[in-house]
């Protein structure tokens, strides 16, 4: 088995006769890790094939997005700008140093601002600003950040048989992605980190759309695990993630694998996947953020 799968011994798992796994993406490229590297591979060839030596993008103060595009930048010989939604506070946290220490240009954009970031007149002022760049959505997401992602699906298969993959949801991309490599009866079940998720579903559809031309009815999402939205974090959450370390050896974040786990383990419990049935949750990553959060969640990063 790969070393990045890793079986979960939870007692309401086997209660339920539901065998589950961990893929462990946030360890298959040590500087690069999760599934930003996967959604970023396939924008960095098209950069380098449009004559670009700059990438410039948009994310919040601990963006795993941010930190991932700064260590591309600097893997791959590439000069970054960040467009940082809020105002500049110094000293920089760990996320915004560790991006500026990989040779990232940190801007502010004012949260009015920031809004504008996918008006086309609005990024032709930034171009116009900062000069030629290949532009990034905020969270890395676009259809050709999808078949990056649909290439975990194989490397998976290789090494397990199984049912269904759960994954976390922000943008919509890794899921989307997911989903164009699933095959015959194999389904995804996507967690919303955020309150509300449901419009995501048009979000998916559309990328997915727009990358193979079909649209999948072989998911679900369960909208009920945002622990009352995007970054808020109470207790519970922090001491699930607290638990799940202490049984697994393994570190989950607040703002995405906590949720995803959680909500995982609760749907086993309520029988919401069938006896027999192996399902594997997808660790994306975003621990770099805990280096930020440590003082503030009293939860330490260590590995």
């Amino acid at each position: 088995m790969s070393p990045f799968l890793q079986e979960l011994a939870e007692p309401v798992a086997a209660a339920r006769g539901v065998r589950l796994l961990l893929w462990r993406d946030d360890l298959v490229h040590p500087e690069l890790p999760g599934n930003k590297a996967r959604k970023l591979k396939y924008n960095l060839v098209a950069a380098q094939q449009q004559g670009h030596n700059t990438l410039l993008t948009f994310g919040g103060a601990y963006s795993n997005h941010i930190a991932a595009v700064a260590a591309a930048g600097r893997l791959y010989g590439l000069r970054t700008i960040g467009l940082i939604r809020g105002e500049e506070t110094l000293p920089l946290n760990p996320t915004l140093a560790k991006a500026q220490a990989d040779g990232m240009v940190l801007h502010y954009l004012d949260r009015s601002t920031y809004r504008r970031r996918h008006e086309p007149s609005f990024i032709a002022e930034l171009l116009a600003r900062f000069g030629p760049a290949y532009v990034l959505l905020e969270g890395g997401t676009n259809a050709l950040a999808l078949p990056g992602c649909a290439e975990l699906v194989t490397e998976l298969r290789q090494d397990v048989a199984f049912d269904i993959l759960a994954v976390a949801v922000g943008t919509g991309g890794t899921l989307a992605g997911l989903l164009t490599g699933l095959a015959g009866q194999q389904q995804a079940l996507g967690v919303p980190a955020l309150k509300n998720g449901g419009f995501l579903r048009e979000e998916v559809n559309a990328l997915t759309r727009q990358a193979s031309g079909q649209v999948f009815d072989n998911y679900t999402l369960a909208l009920d695990y945002h622990f009352g939205g995007y970054a808020k974090v109470p207790a519970g959450l922090l001491d699930f993630i607290r638990q799940f370390r202490e049984r697994h050896g393994v570190l989950l974040d607040p703002i995405y694998t906590g949720k995803l786990l959680f909500g995982v383990l609760d749907l086993i419990e309520q029988g919401y996947f069938s006896r027999g049935s192996t399902v594997v949750a997808i660790h994306t990553g975003g621990q770099q953020a805990w280096a930020g959060w440590e003082a503030r969640f009293s939860v330490r990063s260590t590995q």
